[in-house]
């Protein structure tokens, strides 16, 4: 589990996504190619803010109805794991129907989980309902779109997930925005957002000069030299 503050989750949706991968590959964690969704997830909903969470992972079915059960049942069981996250839930689903057969959510299931605290959700499959979740101002991420429901079940919950080429695991937490989206290593979380502000920063010197309306090759390059000292520094500060 982890010790992250709603402040610290709250500061770090004050950076957009790319900011924010920028930032960890700073702390040279990670390979620099891992960690993030490919392009096949797309947010929904672009002109939302950054959402940030802690992953609610499931598997999807629609292709055929489940064998016993209820086939909305296993919604209650998500939200009754909800108390046990160390913060805001992000629906994660992975569609295991090959080629994806029907839509994930729609409007009820999207409601339900806003009212209970979600933050957002993802899904490798398709979604419903989009002029109606768009009013909640709930961040999904999806793989496609698709009118009906088909015969939708949830056959696990809190297990491993693969969505977007990569795998996510229960109580990941996530960042994601119209760029796309990315795993936060907890290790590091709390130090991501100062961190983002001083690469911001470090970036700013090339934007400002190319925006003074005196440039020329000679002055870019001192401004591409002065930002990469910058920035070279907090590497170093910030390498593990």
């Amino acid at each position: 589990m982890t010790d992250l503050s709603q402040e610290t989750l709250n500061q770090l949706a004050q950076y957009d996504t790319p900011t924010v991968c920028n930032v960890i590959e700073l702390f040279d964690v990670r390979p620099r190619n891992q960690g993030y969704m490919n392009d096949s997830i797309k947010a929904c909903f672009p002109k939302l803010p950054p959402m940030v969470g802690f992953a609610l992972t499931s598997t999807f079915r629609s292709m055929a109805p489940p064998k016993a059960g209820d086939a909305y049942g296993s919604l209650t069981d998500q939200v009754d794991l909800f108390a046990n996250l160390p913060g805001p839930p992000v629906m994660v689903f992975q569609d295991l129907d090959e080629p994806t057969v029907s839509a994930t959510f729609g409007e009820v299931m999207c409601t339900m989980y806003k009212s209970f605290g979600s933050a957002g959700l993802i899904t490798s499959g398709a979604g419903r309902d989009l002029d109606q979740v768009e009013v909640l101002d709930y961040p999904v991420f999806t793989n496609g779109t698709i009118c009906s429901h088909g015969y939708c079940h949830i056959p696990q919950i809190n297990v491993p997930v693969t969505v977007g080429g990569i795998a996510i695991n229960p109580v990941d937490l996530l960042h994601g925005d119209v760029n796309g989206v990315t795993t936060v290593p907890l290790e590091i979380a709390s130090e991501i957002p100062d961190a983002c502000k001083e690469l911001m920063a470090a970036e700013q010197v090339i934007l400002d000069y190319c925006r003074s309306g005196n440039i020329n090759p000679k002055g870019l390059a001192e401004a591409r030299a002065a930002s990469q000292e910058l920035i070279g520094k907090l590497a170093h500060r910030l390498k593990r």
